[in-house]
């Protein structure tokens, strides 16, 4: 049995780690996982630099879930992705998701097994992303953006969706500097301090005004993690309906219309890095085949 799944990215609207609460809208990126059952030992391969120690924890806590052997089921997992690793956009959530989604499948075709519904594979994702360290919050926020597309509000403490629905699927430029970043490693307590502005960003997103909620989020956050504020406001000011840091960075994104593409990507040209051209997602995690 084999099983191909895209899984996208997504990118922030407001931060959790600051106040526990966090936004997020689905990319036109993704994370694609390559699964099929062979009769040797399982094997893990990415040609993305993803984090085979999450796929393999992904893959442990499936058969956990499952009360079933590793032993029992050999498996060949392979993932290829335009998605940038570590840089803020959400691709722990989109590698556990896809990971989770598409062993979950499979084990039940090969086991006579019940699927697992949408929000059982969301907190497997999430639990294996905490167990591997690549997430601070859960992201919850990022998952649920990753999974089911469009734009999600939410707590990401009791992992609850407050809203949830789609997005006009505007353009979305990525600007992506020369350098990573890793979440783990952030200062948390610094971002803390910021709580009482990022809660007036999280009440413009439950009140449904993403783009205001974006760019003071992308301001808060980019001066206190010490990223150049400017390559947003020059974003804005080359005509981004938005424009901000995503996640704890290292990638800005800036939501645009259709005739001002090439003047962002002007402005943006200014700096040392690269840019990444896409689109807001509304339809999240997919088979492929």
């Amino acid at each position: 049995m084999k099983i191909k799944v895209s899984s996208i990215g997504s990118a922030t609207i407001v931060n959790a780690i600051a106040i526990g609460c966090g936004s997020a809208f689905g990319i036109d990126l993704d994370i694609v996982v390559d699964v099929k059952t062979n009769s040797n030992e399982t094997k893990f391969k990415s040609d993305i630099g993803a984090n085979t120690d999450l796929m393999e924890i992904c893959t442990k806590n499936v058969f956990s879930y499952f009360n079933i052997n590793e032993n029992d089921l050999s498996l060949s997992i392979k993932t290829k992705s335009n998605l940038p690793m570590a840089s803020g956009l959400s691709s722990s959530s989109a590698l556990s998701n896809g990971i989770i989604f598409a062993l979950s499948n499979i084990i039940s075709e090969e086991f006579d097994k019940p699927y697992l519904n949408d929000y059982d594979i969301i907190n497997l994702a999430i639990d294996s992303s905490l167990e591997a360290g690549v997430t601070i919050t859960g992201a919850f926020d990022d998952a649920t953006a990753s999974y089911f597309g469009g734009v999600t509000v939410t707590n990401n403490k009791y992992r609850e969706i407050l809203k949830q629905e789609t997005m006009d699927e505007l353009p979305v430029l990525i600007y992506m500097p020369n350098y990573i970043s890793k979440s783990g490693e952030s200062d948390i307590n610094r971002m803390k301090l910021l709580s009482p502005l990022v809660k007036d960003a999280f009440k413009l997103a439950l009140n449904g005004e993403y783009f205001k909620a974006l760019i003071l989020n992308g301001l808060l956050y980019s001066s206190t993690l010490g990223f150049n504020s400017s390559i947003a406001i020059d974003g804005l000011n080359s005509g981004a309906l938005a424009s901000g840091l995503s996640g704890t960075g290292s990638s800005f994104v800036a939501i645009s219309p259709e005739d001002k593409i090439d003047d962002i990507k002007n402005a943006w040209n200014n700096y040392e890095g690269k840019i990444i051209e896409s689109y807001v997602n509304n339809n999240g995690i997919k088979v492929l085949k």
